[in-house]
């Protein structure tokens, strides 16, 4: 992000060029400023209105508990490890000088205890080298004052005599020594000195890091915690030699931005902080032609959300344009203008291949996860798909925070906020598409039965998921909507489910692939309300080892609903717009690939299970099944799994936190279609498969033995391909890698019509280590193979004279149905049937409309003779 800077950096000598473009970890930045040079930050918050935000310059711990009002900064909840950090200044661990001062009050209110203290945190580094890691993870040295009226020094204590109702600025000061002292002064608002301090517990390197504002509210107060302020702070000063600064480190108040383009309609989604309360500010979508920036459209900013929306029509750009989104802020003063810029790419209408990049279940244990977003620009894709958990409940700490609504609001968008500064790279230049999952609206698990209300009475937890509906307020839930899935094209039938909930299931078209969209949980009926009581249910798994699943199925409940199936129909049938491969995007497979061990009652057990060296086979598990996933209900399933492979739609998902390539079946293995459910970017419940087998000591790497025909945990035909378990990996830190996580690259040949699928693990650099896939990748299936169905019988070749790629449909006369439509390859096709008998082929133009048409063609035991069709 690019604008005017805000920051006021004063050099009190030479600045080499580069100095306010840093952005580099900071054990890797070698200071180029001299010891008689020194960087000076000074905030400017009486500069602002009143808002539920500090600025582009900060960081807070969390979002709703720090607030501009009356030119100060106020901490407006008494909790444990409150913290405000300055991201565009760090100290690095060179030999320098550094100083910091804030002025602050403290809540007299607070209850009086050593553990309770406001004050300046140096020193903050996170579980990696990133500032952003610090401003998040990080941990760090607190110097401050008590509510019980003593200056904390680290760990001592020394006790002032001074009213604590005051207002108070504390000074820290490091010497240019190799081992600093660090000089602690306390004083009154007149100026008076209260205290002062020395410490020399801190080399030059462990000041290195991050510098906060804290206020550690740490004893448990839970009734004044969410309505008590801690303090308020004023005036905050950095300055020092050992000092680096970067206005690159600015974040807010535009985050990121996502757009999609379908049929010549543009759709973009931008997020921002919360400013929607300044007065007189203006949002303007701008696109570059030539050397000036042309406007497309202004609006405000929404605000709850805090998301703005464009909408364009017709879009004119046939080549890649690069577009930015400005924000015009007037605060006291002067107006200040903010801008996030990215590119509207070239749609890849004439490209023989269409590249995805998938990814899901994001959560924060290798935060910011620097490395995915540089290795998946080495792939080049198209564009890129999240299809869901893009965080977790306790992404950033703290937990959640579910009322009231505007504080959740604020709660979300901390965790949303980390999503895009994680992997706003991945898209700023691509389209994407963005889908919410169960823990996207604070559920474990969630069977949204039609946006019916969830029984939150008794438990938040697994019994309160177990009765159906979303635990959240609707006007909450259609926030995170707004946020994710606004840019995508418009729903296929917009009608709310009930309680207002929105919904946004629809087709999106780019490139010449079809990809259907859609709503997983929304209409899926909880287990607990559809099978009988002796099944025991808890959290979508039977508990009563003598139920077997497999002998009830339930005819009634509802996988996708009755909307998303007959939006399925019609997109099976719908090859418009040049569409010539067809893919089916959703949150979680329809089948489930898991095993836990045999004593197992549910995956609880799943954090804690043995990750194998590479190369080694687990025993003692079994093939279990998990409600959560779309393998049940199993009638559901197979409907979904039938209609899907009617248009030979390839399957894209996430959600299962163990990448696997699968073909469904349905009356037999392999006679539906291929799904690939990607790997986790950070797993926080790291499924396995490994199946019984006979001859487990033949397993290796390279050549496994869990792949072939299966059925899971409810009787539903699998034939398993390939898929990356957790194995040791012998990195740090090991929460990350050694459970499998990484992304997918799924590349759609438009002119060979076949379907490749990549697997890569987050720390493998596609280009310096080609070879670096999960064992099993990469995959390549043709477009006909997601119709695995045994031809019984066979049509004449079609031959279609006139037109190029042209969709044929197959339509068994005798019971009216439409076996399947597909836009072939070329001008001739060999229909497959499943039955002897008459049948209807038509052959339509996907750009004129124009249909021709053949009745009473009978099949044949083999292809015999050619029909000839004239456009």
């Amino acid at each position: 992000m690019k604008r005017r800077k805000s920051l006021k950096i004063m050099a009190l000598g030479a600045l080499t060029p580069s100095m306010g473009l840093l952005s580099s970890p900071l054990t890797n930045i070698k200071n180029v400023i001299d010891k008689n040079t020194s960087l000076h930050f000074e905030s400017d918050w009486q500069l602002w209105p009143n808002m539920d935000w500090v600025g582009p310059e900060y960081w807070g711990n969390r979002l709703q508990d720090w607030k501009l009002q009356d030119g100060r900064v106020l901490c407006q909840v008494a909790g444990p490890n409150r913290t405000l950090h300055c991201l565009t200044t760090q100290a690095t661990q060179e030999i320098g000088t550094l100083e910091t001062s804030i002025d602050f009050q403290i809540n007299q209110d607070l209850p009086v205890s050593d553990k309770n203290y406001v004050g300046i945190r140096l020193g903050i580094t996170g579980k990696f080298d990133d500032y952003r890691s610090a401003a998040v993870h990080g941990k760090g040295f607190d110097i401050g004052l008590t509510t019980s009226g003593k200056l904390k020094v680290g760990n001592e204590l020394t006790a002032i005599q001074h009213d604590l109702g005051e207002e108070f600025t504390l000074t820290v000061s490091c010497s240019a020594n190799h081992t600093p002292t660090l000089n602690i002064s306390l004083l009154s608002k007149s100026g008076v000195s209260i205290a002062t301090a020395e410490s020399q517990k801190l080399s030059q390197e462990q000041l290195a890091g991050n510098i906060a504002l804290v206020a550690n509210i740490q004893d448990d107060y839970k009734e004044i915690q969410e309505s008590t302020i801690a303090a308020s702070f004023g005036d905050w000063k950095i300055s020092g030699s050992k000092l680096i600064s970067s206005s690159e480190h600015e974040y807010g108040p535009i985050c990121f931005a996502q757009y999609t383009l379908n049929k010549g309609t543009l759709k973009l989604t931008s997020q921002l902080t919360p400013v929607e309360k300044v007065a007189g500010h203006q949002v303007k979508f701008e696109i570059k032609e030539g050397e000036n920036w042309k406007e497309m459209g202004s609006t405000e900013v929404e605000p709850m959300s805090r998301t703005v929306h464009f909408r364009q029509e017709n879009w004119p750009y046939q080549e890649a344009a690069p577009y930015r989104i400005q924000l015009q802020l007037p605060i006291k003063g002067e107006t200040r203008y903010y801008t996030y810029e990215g590119t509207i790419s070239a749609e890849p209408k004439d490209q023989d291949e269409v590249k995805t990049a998938v990814f899901s279940c994001n959560c924060d244990y290798g935060f910011p996860d620097a490395e995915v977003a540089p290795h998946v620009a080495c792939h080049k894709p198209d564009l890129a798909l999240f299809v869901g958990d893009q965080f977790y409940e306790g992404t950033g700490g703290f937990g959640i925070q579910t009322s009231p609504v505007d504080k959740a609001a604020l709660d979300y968008l901390r965790k949303w906020y980390m999503f895009g500064w994680s992997y706003r790279e991945v898209f700023r230049h691509i389209p994407c598409a963005i889908i919410p999952d169960d823990h996207d609206v604070y559920h474990g698990n969630i069977w949204g039965e039609a946006g019916k209300a969830a029984d939150i009475s008794g438990s938040w937890g697994a019994p309160a998921q177990d009765s159906g509906g979303y635990k959240m307020a609707p006007k909450w839930v259609n926030m995170v909507q707004k946020c994710q899935t606004s840019h995508l094209p418009d729903p296929y039938d917009p009608t709310p489910v009930q309680r207002g909930i929105e919904v946004y299931y629809t087709e999106w078209v780019y490139g010449g692939i079809s990809f259907a969209i859609l709503e997983d949980r929304k209409w899926k009926s909880a287990p607990k309300h559809v099978l009988p009581e002796e099944a025991d249910i808890w959290n979508g798994w039977i508990r009563n080892p003598d139920f077997d699943i497999k002998k009830h199925r339930v005819k009634d409940a509802q996988l996708l609903g009755d909307r998303q199936l007959a939006f399925l129909d019609d997109w099976a049938q719908n090859w418009s717009e040049d569409v010539q491969m067809k893919s089916l995007v959703t949150q979680t497979i329809f089948n489930t690939v898991a095993t836990l061990p045999v004593e197992a009652k549910d995956d609880s057990v799943v954090p804690k299970l043995e990750v194998p060296e590479a190369g080694k086979y687990v025993l003692g598990d079994e093939i279990k099944g998990d409600m959560d996933s779309n393998g049940w209900p199993q009638d559901g399933r197979d409907r979904v799994v039938d209609k899907i492979r009617k248009c030979f739609a390839f399957h894209i998902a996430g959600d299962q936190h163990l990448a696997s390539f699968t073909q469904y079946g349905i009356d037999q293995h392999g006679d539906g279609g291929f799904a690939f459910a990607g790997p986790a970017l950070n797993n926080i419940w790291p499924r396995r498969w490994w199946p019984p087998v006979s001859n487990p000591e033949s397993h290796s790497e390279n050549n496994p033995v869990y792949t072939g025909d299966f059925e899971d945990g409810f009787g539903n035909k699998m034939t398993v391909k390939a898929v990356a378990n957790p194995r040791l990996t012998h990195r740090e830190p090991a929460i990350v890698y050694d459970r499998a996580t990484g992304y997918g690259i799924v590349t759609f040949n438009k002119k060979d019509r076949t379907i490749t699928t990549e697997c890569w693990p987050k720390y493998v650099h596609p280009l310096k280590n080609p070879a670096g896939q999960y064992a099993g990748w990469p995959i390549t299936v043709s477009q006909e193979d997601n119709y695995g169905r045994k031809a019984a019988a066979w049509l004449p070749e079609v031959k279609v004279n006139g037109l190029n790629n042209p969709v044929v449909e197959i339509i068994e006369e005798k019971s009216g149905d439409s076996l399947y439509c597909l836009a072939i390859k070329g001008n001739t096709f060999a229909p497959k049937v499943f039955a002897k008998g008459t049948y209807t082929i038509k052959v339509k133009d996907s750009n004129s409309g124009k249909v021709l048409e053949k009745k009473g063609i009978k099949a044949n035991s083999q292809s015999k003779g050619t029909l000839m069709f004239s456009a």
